[in-house]
């Protein structure tokens, strides 16, 4: 449970900082590793509707790519704090294990200056354990609405 909190803490860290590449660094060099955001309504209806849907390894360095090159100053920018609260943690085969964390994001848009609610919601992740650390195999965020109060540049 320590390294995968350790994980959880690196993860957020990284966002809330806006390191990009700290945030690729807490995922799994598995070509199988995703980042996929949905909603809670999706996940009910069982529909595979996604609002990000980093499927692969190569899909997440793009992200990064798009988020401090190709995206850089193109938007307005904002901070996140992210607060989150690991609720269940099961050992699956192979050293896996998937983790139910709620989480709740405020942002504080640039030209504001106001902190508001961004997004609730859980991560279910997989994660991957051995003698290097903690990683994600697959981090899945189920946010409780289908809205966030501004665009998302950064990921939840």
């Amino acid at each position: 449970l320590e390294k995968i909190d350790a994980l959880q803490a690196r993860y957020v860290a990284a966002l809330d900082s806006k390191n990009m590449v700290g945030w690729l660094e807490t995922f799994s060099e598995s070509d199988d590793a995703s980042y996929i955001c949905t909603t809670a309504e999706s996940v009910n209806a069982n529909l595979p509707i996604s609002l990000v849907l980093d499927d692969n390894r190569a899909r997440l360095r793009d992200r990064v790519t798009y988020v401090t090159k190709i995206w850089a100053g193109i938007f307005a920018d904002y901070n996140t704090r992210h607060f989150v609260q690991r609720t269940e943690c099961q050992a699956l085969e192979g050293g896996l294990y998937e983790v139910k964390t709620n989480y709740l994001v405020v942002n504080t848009p640039s030209e504001s200056g106001r902190a508001e609610l961004y997004s609730t919601g859980f991560y279910l992740d997989h994660v991957e354990i051995n003698e290097d650390g903690a990683r994600f195999l697959s981090k899945k965020v189920i946010m409780d609405t289908a809205m966030v109060e501004r665009f998302m540049a950064y990921p939840i």
